[in-house]
């Protein structure tokens, strides 16, 4: 972060001071808010403000490699803006998997988030062109509002990536202009050796200030889905919370011992260097990078460090997502009147009880929440196969690291 410092479009690295307890990291305050949000807030949406959007984010990866530094997790999320201005500056974040571009390095490890992971990073051999490939992904969404590559589950995911098919058939792509695809495309080239640098992104016709992009607002529907995209995440955390807060001391006994031989401080709470430690204990032969991912996946509440329930949710055995019995109790948890539906009452209730967020935001995420896509017990369950941010991979690796030799009841 000391080395990025004073790059406009990257949050600014105020300072780092030791007490006893911890290193306490002081970065420019970003009012403004995630990119997303401020997009749905605006209204007006047209193929020049994502032009503007996507400016930006690539001035930002044009800004790391001429560091010498690779990303590697380019997401609207780690975006945020400087202020409430209609004019605020847009702001890289989240540098903890970032690394120092050595020249002539294949890098190996799977990092990223799965709808933005490139193509050559699930084969394993990959270098800075990764990070052209995620911003393509953002301005994909940006005009259509959802991802290139979805699936239900991750292993879908990937499997569409490495596929590699680009639709723009569907609405609103057949309003978009020939420019803005021709740009995605160029972005979203399967070989990294033909697809553009950032410099030729920032020279494409479509992207250049004052170039192609028209200021027609884009279908309205746009908006909606980028909602959707953002909400639907949100509850699934919820929900794999209430499954893991529902479990009984028998089936849980195994993880229960292992958390409070990780929380070496006794905190109630692991940090990351405990997390590490004990990944390093058990054998372990996760990068730092990828101990970074878990403990940002496992982390949902986003306070730095991983709680009980967090943990048990983390490792708790895929299977469960599926199984009726716990379903089921996640449903009841939502449906507080037993009318068999949930409404946009109980969930407002439930997200309050376990304090995901403030009053304002959890309104905000309730009435982006399509309600119809998760009122019945069989739609939950469609809706917990796929957290973006907590994935399968993720899951695999810490049922890997802590599951291994610990019998966990399966009911």
């Amino acid at each position: 972060m000391q080395h990025l410092s004073g790059q406009p479009n990257i949050v600014e690295f105020k300072g780092a001071y030791e007490d006893k307890d911890c290193v306490n990291i002081v970065m420019e305050l970003c009012a403004g808010g995630e990119l997303f949000d401020r997009i749905i807030a605006e209204g007006h949406y047209s193929e020049r403000a994502a032009a503007a959007i996507c400016r930006q984010v690539v001035n930002v990866v044009q800004n790391f490699h001429f560091m010498g530094v690779m990303h590697r997790d380019l997401k609207p999320e780690n975006f945020l803006l400087s202020s409430k201005d209609e004019d605020a500056m847009l702001k890289a974040t989240d540098f903890g998997l970032s690394v120092f571009i050595e020249q002539g390095k294949q890098y190996r490890d799977i990092v990223g988030s799965a709808y933005y992971i490139a193509p050559e990073v699930l084969r394993r051999s990959y270098g800075k062109e990764i990070d052209i490939w995620s911003a393509g992904v953002i301005l994909y969404i940006l005009l259509c509002g959802v991802p290139p590559f979805w699936a239900e589950t991750e292993k879908g995911i990937f499997d569409a990536i490495l596929e590699g098919e680009l639709s723009f058939e569907s609405d609103p792509w057949p309003s978009i202009s020939e420019s803005a695809k021709d740009l995605v495309r160029k972005m979203l080239t399967m070989d990294p050796n033909e697809r553009l640098t950032a410099a030729q992104v920032l020279e494409h016709p479509w992207l250049r200030e004052g170039g192609e992009a028209s200021d027609k607002p884009i279908d309205s529907a746009v908006l909606s889905r980028l909602k959707q995209f953002r909400a639907m995440n949100q509850l699934k955390k919820l929900a794999l919370k209430v499954i893991a807060e529902n479990l009984s001391e028998e089936e849980i006994q195994g993880l229960k011992a292992m958390f409070k031989n990780i929380d070496t401080d006794e905190s109630g709470s692991i940090t990351y260097e405990e997390l590490k430690e004990g990944l390093a204990r058990l054998g372990s032969k996760l990068t730092e990078a990828e101990v970074k991912q878990l403990m940002e996946a496992a982390d949902v509440d986003g306070n730095g460090t991983i709680d009980y329930i967090e943990f048990i949710s983390a490792t708790m055995h895929r299977y469960r997502l599926e199984r009726d019995e716990d379903l089921y109790k996640a449903f009841q948890y939502f449906d507080k009147d037993n009318s068999g539906f949930i409404t946009m009452d109980e969930l407002e209730a439930a997200m309050k009880d376990y304090r995901m967020g403030d009053e304002a935001s959890i309104k905000q995420i309730i009435s982006e929440v399509d309600t119809d896509n998760v009122r019945r017990k069989d739609q939950l369950r469609r809706v917990l196969r796929y957290d973006e941010r907590w994935s399968t991979t993720n899951r695999k690796a810490f049922l890997d690291a802590f599951c291994g030799s610990v019998p966990v009841a399966e009911g």
